[in-house]
């Protein structure tokens, strides 16, 4: 089985054990290429522009204010150790999830990363 690689390597590699790395100003966006090979690993985002800043946005539900602001507590947890930060929008039983790099103004390899990461926070969906 080959490979499927881009500029950061292998597409198939497990995001969520990956770390985020320093971004400067000017780095190069994922192309619509790069964001694509990652969407088998994050295939509940949406990617969403707003102001022309293309984003990956998820909401996630949660039986009420409480278990939905533990959740935030611990996307922020991970955020903070890899130094990249999302917008959170807490609400009762919702939290809404949107991860861009405001340094380059679009998406960046961090995000796909912390999306992955986001996912394993949140755990497998419940059955309904």
């Amino acid at each position: 089985m080959s490979k499927r690689l881009n500029r950061y390597g292998n597409v198939d590699e497990p995001l969520r054990g990956q770390r985020c790395t320093a971004c400067r100003t000017g780095a190069p966006r994922l192309t619509d290429e790069e964001l694509e090979g990652y969407r088998r690993q994050i295939p509940d985002w949406e990617v969403e522009t707003s102001d022309g800043v293309r984003r990956l946005v998820r909401v996630f539900t949660f039986r009420d204010f409480a278990a939905a602001l533990a959740f935030t507590d611990r996307v922020g947890a991970a955020a903070e150790a890899e130094g990249h930060h999302p917008a959170l929008l807490t609400e009762w039983g919702r939290v809404t999830v949107s991860w861009w790099t405001h340094k380059i103004g679009g998406l960046h390899r961090n995000d796909v990363i912390m999306a992955a990461k986001t996912d394993e926070i949140a755990g497998p969906a419940p059955a309904v």
